[in-house]
């Protein structure tokens, strides 16, 4: 993900009967909620192509997906290995408090005494919680714990504060 306005959401990684649906894993979170987003912009390489949902489910533990203008087996097989992303714009807007991954990476991190760490580079789910990872004169790892590690979020300077100890 980047803060650039293109929101990769998933990958078309095979293909489904003969009718030109295509198997698809999804980044998103539900996995089925990347059907809703439509149209999606697929890239492969310098190639990019717009391309409406026209219909899509899980087959069993497949998500799949139809695309419009994709009516056989060998367009939906020419598809493989092109990641789908979608415009920022289509994503709803989050409630107070709540971020997207998408709006995070690349804001500066302080902490709240005035260190700076460097930028969000990435964040991963673990598990237990979601990690920021911080790249600066070295990588840090921080738990994103809002009112515990990560003090305040401000977009609109791209600065995240947090509570961690620079030695850490």
């Amino acid at each position: 993900m980047s803060k650039a306005n293109d929101i990769s959401v998933g990958k078309v990684s095979g293909v489904f009967g003969i009718k030109g649906w295509v198997k698809v894993f999804s980044y998103t979170e539900s996995r089925e909620n990347i059907l809703s987003y439509s149209p999606w912009l697929l890239k492969k390489g310098s190639e990019t192509k717009v391309l409406k949902v026209v219909d899509g489910h899980f087959q069993g533990k497949l998500l799949t997906a139809q695309l419009e203008s994709v009516n056989d087996r060998d367009q939906a097989a020419a598809m493989m290995g092109w990641e789908i992303f979608i415009k920022a714009e289509q994503l709803p807007k989050p409630r107070q408090g709540e971020y997207y991954w998408s709006d995070l990476i690349g804001l500066k991190v302080i902490t709240h005494l005035g260190v700076e760490f460097g930028v969000i580079d990435s964040l991963l789910e673990t598990g237990a919680n979601d990690v920021v990872i911080v790249n600066g004169e070295r990588e840090r790892v921080i738990p994103f714990l809002q009112g515990v590690t990560i003090l305040s979020i401000d977009l609109d300077l791209g600065i995240m504060t947090v509570d961690w100890d620079p030695d850490f």
